[in-house]
């Protein structure tokens, strides 16, 4: 259900904050941050899926009150897992549009950070990269716990989206997840590098090993490796109904773009 409170994370553990805190707005500023060596490490220390996507620009929230200048939200427009999504949802090209890959914001920005920092990063992506006129964002309404059955991420349904009036499409499709003991979910992307031994899928197997997964006796056979991890349970399998798909129109062009896309009304709870 709705709540008064702003979900936060640090450290991959979600926090709260009461949304009726107020932000003072000559206390922060944001920027364009480099995003190997500023946002990747702050997304991955904090995210619970301690995952960094495929950026095409990250917009850093900082705290000035202090002596130094302390990052503490970053907020990463990403290129979509499937190229389908920005047509399908906006309206428009899929190099015309963005995914909001990451949006993490620390526990001790103030209440309502969320919409001050993320209006702000839409308008710097839109002066840095005017080629991208349109946002797609996702809500994952399904909470994820641990192996100890520890809630590291409570479902949530787009609050801070639906704060911004961002155009509500529905949910995307369901799929079935494969879930690392730590309750993260392991990147169909990145299972399908390994099974098609595709670029950087030596990345992705060290993924897994790192995650505790027994180191794969050669490169010949990645693809019955992977399959034994699933049949141990190391990975487990988790069908999932769909996240809550938002759209931003950054322009104009971009709303009549997306005229043809029905808008829904807001979800209410997470079910």
């Amino acid at each position: 259900m709705l709540t008064s409170r702003s979900q936060r994370w640090r450290e991959r553990r979600t926090r709260f904050v009461q949304a009726s805190s107020t932000i003072r707005v000559s206390d922060y500023a944001v920027d364009l941050i480099d995003c190997d060596r500023q946002a990747r490490p702050f997304v991955e220390a904090h995210h619970y899926s301690s995952s960094f996507p495929a950026s095409r620009l990250s917009v850093g929230l900082f705290d000035q009150t202090g002596r130094k200048a302390r990052l503490v939200g970053v907020a990463t427009y990403s290129v979509p897992m499937n190229n389908k999504v920005v047509p399908v949802h906006t309206g428009v090209d899929a190099n015309a549009g963005a995914e909001l890959g990451r949006f993490v914001l620390l526990d001790d920005v103030a209440g309502n950070g969320e919409t001050f920092f993320l209006s702000r990063a839409n308008r710097l992506l839109r002066q840095t990269k005017p080629e991208i006129i349109s946002v797609v964002s996702y809500a994952d309404p399904i909470e994820r716990r641990d192996a100890s059955g520890q809630v590291i991420k409570p479902g949530h349904i787009g609050r801070v989206y639906q704060a911004m009036s961002a155009q509500y499409r529905g949910r995307a499709g369901p799929r079935t997840h494969h879930v690392l003991p730590s309750g993260q979910i392991f990147s169909g992307r990145a299972a399908s590098k390994i099974q098609n031994r595709e670029q950087g899928y030596r990345y992705a197997v060290d993924q897994l090993v790192r995650a505790g997964a027994p180191a794969p006796p050669s490169a010949d056979d990645l693809r019955e490796w992977y399959a034994g991890l699933i049949a141990s349970g190391f990975l487990g399998r988790r069908r999932h109904p769909g996240n809550h798909v938002y759209v931003f129109p950054l322009t104009h062009a971009a709303r009549l773009a997306g005229r043809a896309k029905t808008v829904r009304a807001y979800p209410a709870d997470i079910h």
